[in-house]
């Protein structure tokens, strides 16, 4: 058959032109926003910006000084991620400590909460009077918190090392299960140690588990822009996120868009060094007959084990929660003194109390801003998972063509190593005025779906990917002897298959969206009320109250959905065992 012949038959199947949809939309929504960005520092007028925050007077404020501060918050949450999730999964997996199913509950509760209702809550506790308002709960009290517990990177840390920690323990866990009880039974029968078969067979078993798990919370970690911002800015501790914010926010787009490269390019270095460590080594523990996990007897260790775990998880996914909720309905901030209100949950608006604010729960904007961002997560949820579903589709049932599919998978996987706060300045860079016959698409909700699906691609591309991997080819084969077309085979055998998955992975989606304030940080508009920003905004006003309350629904939104995410695996688990 001739070429033409060939490019003739390609035109006529389905397959091709959804090929090139797929390519069309990823292009849209992940490489001009990057060229938009590349474009806009490198315009007439622009080129000096460069030089000006990597080479000049300004440059440490600008570039080095919060680059130090980015990785030190980086490191920081990695390592302390890393350390508290491997082990909760130990404990979880290999362990006989009492209570291991509800410590593994709690323990994915944080990454379900916004990351800045945890900075939240330890502002309520720890604040002290040193950038003035009112004090937190402890130093009300009388007791003194020094400016280093209060304010700066070792809050920071903290708190992202407790919000980011279920990243390392979903990963760890993942890994420990896998290590067969075979491999440790036999290593006991020849006379090896616990010590030694940690040493030599466990940690090994899992040591690519670990590095992802730190990876992925040193990405967060420096990516992340809330908690930063909550309690390093007003001691002035900057990150590449807050100074590219601040940039932006202030009208210095340009400045704004070379911190964001850079920020792009931080990222990309550290999770590409992270890769090629565990690349080409191998831990093989998984064979040919099924083993589960050995549990290890812990002896006189199991109740400070048990505390130890319950200490870890009641820290960070119980007490936050309790403190944000008490928060609310005191009428003195962060103190016991003035007595209880839920005026700022319901309240008629009273010059004397909060300068004439009313409950959250009476207020238009607040109710606006929850139905935007119930209807944020769902869009973006809806359309990440349907171009992930296409995508993934595409590179597996797709004849030939592999450049083709490795475009749509590095088109899939390059939001991921691009922090939040600098995507959305992509989005601004190439959305931000009009282009062609198109209007700007800036203060619009649009943009902010946009943002939202190209931010989740990776996540929805990799969940669809898992699922279609667990449809049997021979399925596809059957219908084609019936004469069924790829139409026809998608929607009837396909999609119920995997229809479960991909609900799974679209409520994930929604609960990032709905919990996530980096992305859109930089794209909402009094226009577009998002609860994230009302958050953010009341809580750098001094609102406290209104701050931790917004926060708590956010909270319930989110843990509900990522239970109910829970529950469809499991679901999933039982249908396919």
């Amino acid at each position: 058959m001739t070429l033409v012949a060939r490019a003739s038959a390609a035109t006529r199947r389905p397959l091709t032109w959804l090929t090139v949809a797929v390519l069309a939309v990823l292009i849209v929504l992940v490489a001009l926003p990057l060229l938009g960005l590349v474009r806009a520092t490198l315009s007439d007028g622009a080129g000096d910006t460069w030089s000006e925050v990597l080479a000049s007077p300004m440059s440490s404020a600008l570039f080095w000084e919060p680059l130090g501060g980015s990785l030190v918050v980086g490191l920081g949450t990695g390592l302390l991620s890393t350390l508290l999730g491997a082990f909760l999964a130990w404990v979880v997996v290999m362990s006989d400590v009492p209570g291991r199913k509800a410590i593994a509950v709690f323990a994915t509760i944080p990454f379900a909460l916004p990351s800045f209702a945890i900075a939240l809550a330890w502002e309520s506790v720890f604040r002290n009077d040193h950038i003035g308002g009112n004090p937190g709960l402890l130093a009300s009290l009388g007791l003194a918190v020094p400016d280093w517990l209060a304010w700066g990177p070792v809050p920071v840390v903290l708190t992202l090392a407790a919000h980011y920690y279920s990243l390392s323990f979903v990963v760890a866990a993942a890994a420990l299960a896998n290590v067969g009880g075979d491999l440790v039974a036999a290593a006991e029968l020849t006379g090896a140690s616990r010590l030694r078969v940690a040493v030599r067979i466990v940690i090994p078993a899992v040591a690519p588990a670990v590095v992802s798990g730190f990876l992925l919370a040193f990405a967060e970690g420096v990516s992340n822009f809330a908690v930063p911002a909550l309690l390093g800015l007003p001691v002035r501790f900057q990150t590449l996120s807050t100074r590219l914010y601040g940039a932006i926010s202030t009208g210095d787009e340009v400045r704004g868009y070379v911190l964001s490269i850079l920020l792009v390019l931080v990222a990309a270095v550290i999770l590409f060094a992270g890769n090629r460590i565990t690349r080409n080594r191998s831990y093989s523990t998984i064979t040919g007959k099924a083993a589960r996990a050995r549990t290890t007897r812990t002896g006189g260790w199991r109740l400070p084990l048990a505390a130890a775990a319950w200490a870890i998880v009641t820290v960070t996914a119980i007490l936050p929660g309790i403190v944000l909720a008490v928060s609310t309905v005191l009428r003195r901030t962060n103190s016991l003194e003035g007595g209880f209100t839920l005026h700022y949950w319901t309240g008629a608006s009273d010059p004397s109390i909060s300068q004439g604010m009313r409950g959250i729960l009476r207020d238009p904007i607040v109710m606006q801003a929850l139905g935007g961002t119930v209807g944020l997560g769902v869009a973006v949820a809806l359309g990440a998972v349907l171009i992930g579903a296409l995508a993934a589709y595409v590179v597996r049932h797709l004849p030939g063509a592999p450049r083709a599919k490795g475009l749509i998978g590095l088109l899939s996987y390059v939001p991921f190593l691009i922090p939040g706060v600098a995507l959305g300045a992509a989005f601004i860079a190439q959305f931000g005025a009009p282009v062609g016959p198109f209007g700007s698409l800036y203060g619009t909700f649009a943009i902010l779906v946009l943002a939202g699906i190209a931010a989740s691609l990776p996540f929805a591309f990799q969940t669809a990917t898992t699922s279609f991997g667990q449809v049997s080819a021979e399925l596809d084969e059957a219908a084609v002897l019936t004469g069924a077309s790829s139409p026809r085979r998608f929607g009837r055998i396909t999609v119920p298959l995997v229809s479960r998955g991909l609900a799974n992975g679209g409520v994930l989606v929604f609960v990032t969206m709905v919990r996530d304030l980096s992305v859109v940080v930089l794209l909402v508009t009094p226009a577009t009320p998002l609860l994230s920003m009302m958050t953010f905004r009341y809580a750098s006003e001094g609102f406290t109250q209104q701050a931790n309350a917004i926060t708590l629904i956010i909270a319930v939104i989110s843990v509900a959905a990522t239970l109910l995410a829970r529950r469809l695996g499991d679901r999933t688990d039982r249908s396919t065992s």
